[in-house]
């Protein structure tokens, strides 16, 4: 049986988990810090989410195509000084899994079911049973990006009509609308014509690991009903955390 298929076992009073972040307001519009920051429209059209929560029996993949919005502004003369908000639509996501019956057996093929879509749904609560303005609030992932590390601070340093350098941004991880911090690694490249930006391409290379228990995404059976099963207990079938890696372009405004 499925982790998420594990929704059908009977409710139980829907209390936040222990280690769950308390509920918090949407977080705030990202605004340039300085005035040689250059603002970025993400190009929706070219987004991709994805994430492999790996566990012993099964593996869940999650992709969510043309999810992602937002605005970065990179500061051009100290990219330190850049910040960013991203959202990701979590109703374009859509799950696959890959099972196994026990540790010593191979991975069968990767599967999409629609059930166990359902069942996703649930868990995070955007599920039809969901009131409107709920689903609404819980439909919305936000990343917002606080501060970036890296070795390359000038771009107008840089020469070329490609400028490309690595950073690790730390922010503020909204999800179910609990709020964590988070840290990510990523390239971004910017395209210029002539030393005008023109847009920018990032992606991850190193994930977003998301908590699934501090944002209390755990097995539900519908809206404000748990599941009997917890997360411990389907420790083989279901990972604690999602890997959650980005890609997106973003032109200038």
């Amino acid at each position: 049986m499925s982790a998420f298929s594990l929704l059908s076992l009977s409710g139980c009073e829907n209390k936040p988990s222990a280690n769950a972040a308390p509920v918090s307001a949407a977080l705030e519009a990202a605004r340039p810090t300085t005035l040689t920051s250059q603002k970025f429209i993400v190009d929706t059209s070219t987004a991709k989410t994805s994430f492999l929560m790996e566990a012993p029996l099964e593996k869940i993949y999650g992709e969510a195509n043309q999810s992602i919005t937002g605005r970065i502004f990179v500061d051009l003369m100290d990219v330190k000084k850049s910040t960013g908000l991203l959202q990701i639509d979590l109703l374009k996501l859509t799950v696959y899994q890959q099972k196994r019956a026990d540790e010593n057996g191979q991975f069968g093929e990767r599967v999409k079911n629609d059930k166990q879509n359902e069942h996703m749904r649930v868990w995070f609560e955007i599920s039809d049973d969901v009131p409107p303005m709920v689903r609404e609030k819980n439909r919305w992932v936000e990343f917002k990006l606080k501060t970036f590390e890296s070795a390359t601070s000038n771009l107008s340093e840089l020469k070329g009509d490609v400028r490309t350098f690595t950073a690790t941004t730390t922010g503020d991880v909204r999800l179910h609308q609990r709020t964590v911090s988070g840290s990510t690694k990523l390239e971004i490249t910017l395209r210029y014509e002539g030393e005008k930006p023109v847009s920018l391409q990032v992606k991850t290379l190193e994930p977003l690991n998301v908590s699934l228990e501090a944002h209390d995404v755990r097995p539900r059976s519908a809206f404000e009903k748990l599941a009997e099963a917890t997360l411990a207990s389907l420790g083989p079938k279901v990972a604690s955390a999602a890997p959650v890696t980005l890609e997106f372009s973003a032109k200038a405004q």
